[in-house]
């Protein structure tokens, strides 16, 4: 057995071996033929599908980075909300700071890492707002006390402790307890339209398979093309 050392912190896993490689692949699904798939959006839906069955939770996690107007980078996880050929929806409050830097810079990235398939997808286009009917359809399904976080949580903005949120949360409990939970004008939709779309498979010894959808505007159809890993 090869001998693997482990990093000076001892904070990061060795390299894996090679058997350890082979063990990782044959755990893997069997996705053979997929990188000759036209439709990026239908790919992106069984993987999403087979997610749910395999991840132990939030299998619509993704890590959404955005950047402001000085082109500063920033990342955060969120969860995908709707995947259609209009794109990749979620939902925030836009005085957050990831809603400001949207309105500066409206484009975004995407990036799905599912461990348990050992996949990985990337998404990235510009962004537009969700329509006011699809926010509010979606803010109706929420559970209420969700509502009634998305009222009484100043996003991203300092607190001086715990107890200051919940006497806005008891607020707008008494508020709304009784009665249906209109949709705050701040909490919106947003929708990524991509113009790339990279597939990932984890193979041994890091070379992986990956195949690309890229497009010129929303509106044009899809070139694929396979990268080195």
């Amino acid at each position: 057995m090869v001998k693997r050392e482990p990093s000076k912190s001892g904070l990061i896993p060795p390299t894996p071996t090679a058997a350890e490689y082979a063990d990782a692949v044959s755990a893997a699904p069997d996705d053979a033929g997929w990188f000759t798939r036209d439709d990026p959006t239908a790919l992106f839906a069984e993987w999403l599908d087979e997610a749910r069955t395999r991840e132990p939770n939030d299998a619509n996690a993704m890590a959404l980075a955005t950047a402001d107007e000085t082109g500063a980078p920033d990342v955060r996880m969120v969860l995908l909300k709707d995947v259609s050929a209009a794109g990749f929806t979620f939902y925030s409050n836009s005085e957050s700071r990831k809603g400001r830097q949207l309105a500066a810079n409206p484009q975004a990235a995407l990036c799905f890492h599912w461990k348990s398939l050992r996949r990985q997808v990337r998404v990235s286009g510009p962004v537009s707002p969700a329509s006011d009917e699809a926010a509010d359809a979606y803010f109706a399904s929420r559970a209420k006390d969700s509502q009634i976080g998305a009222w009484a949580s100043l996003q991203s903005r300092p607190m001086e402790g715990r107890f200051e949120l919940e006497k806005r949360i008891a607020e707008y409990a008494l508020r709304y307890g009784l009665k249906a939970t209109p949709r705050p004008e701040v909490w919106r939709g947003y929708v990524v339209a991509p113009l790339r779309i990279e597939f990932w498979r984890d193979r041994p010894f890091r070379l992986h398979d990956r195949l690309e959808f890229i497009r010129e505007t929303p509106a044009a159809g899809w070139t694929r093309r396979r990268l080195y890993p």
